[in-house]
């Protein structure tokens, strides 16, 4: 017990590092640092460490598909640069949630992974998609890049291989045992959750009844509540 205990507090100052790497290399400002810290060092304790190298993984990827082609966003005018607290709570709070609560209902566990593949696709979507010409979900007239509530062909591909990069994970990570579940649940998940987003961009956020986080936040709910449900058909 007590060297479990020692494990998990070494794991809790590596986070203390890369939170502070994060907020240097200008990922995130101070409170988004801050509060990633907390809420990694919160899901250690109740869930475990493999549940916040999944979320670890979707940060990574974020980063990644960020940074593509980063000089060509910036000519567009839609490079999202340094992220903050709000981003850190819309896309990573649901998750935050299932994680607490997990180990004690086994549907909290698809909601865990279904909440982290569709941050994760709606993020790879959104960064990776801009490259191409988009259309609005609504109407399928063209849009220019960056317009709330766009999707493309190469945004929906990179989305749910986002998706299923976060199953694969969570399978090999012992959050769930069964690949092909794993798998389902994110993917599902992941699609549902990253098309709910474009809906709500392009009927709520472009008329400003919402913003982007709010849009975010609900659209990780959804892929939550997807997740939950694909675990409980499943049981």
């Amino acid at each position: 017990m007590e060297e479990t205990l020692m494990i998990n507090w070494g794991y809790a100052i590596l986070l203390f590092v890369a939170g502070t790497l994060t907020y240097y290399r200008n990922a995130l400002d101070l409170w988004g640092s801050l509060l990633m810290v907390i809420m990694g060092v919160i899901i250690i304790f109740s869930a475990g460490v493999n549940w916040l190298f999944l979320i670890s993984l979707f940060l990574i990827l974020s980063l990644l598909a960020t940074k593509y082609k980063k000089s060509y966003k910036k000519q567009l005018g839609i490079y999202e640069g340094k992220r903050t607290a709000k981003n850190v709570i819309s896309n990573g709070v649901v998750a935050f949630t299932m994680a607490a609560f997990g180990s004690y209902y086994l549907p909290f566990v698809g909601g865990f992974i279904g909440s982290i593949a569709t941050a994760t696709a709606d993020t790879m979507a959104s960064e990776i998609g801009i490259l191409q010409h988009p259309r609005l979900i609504t109407t399928m007239e063209k849009v220019v890049p960056g317009t709330d509530g766009a999707i493309s062909s190469l945004g929906t591909f990179v989305g749910i291989i986002g998706s299923g990069i976060i199953g694969l994970a969570a399978y090999f990570l012992g959050i769930i045992t069964d690949p092909f579940l794993s798998l389902k649940i994110a993917i599902i998940s992941g699609t549902i959750g990253c098309f709910m987003d474009s809906f709500l961009g392009a009927v709520l956020e472009r008329r400003n009844f919402l913003n982007n986080e709010h849009v975010n936040l609900l659209a990780t709910i959804t892929g939550a509540i997807v997740g939950i449900i694909s675990t409980i058909l499943y049981m």
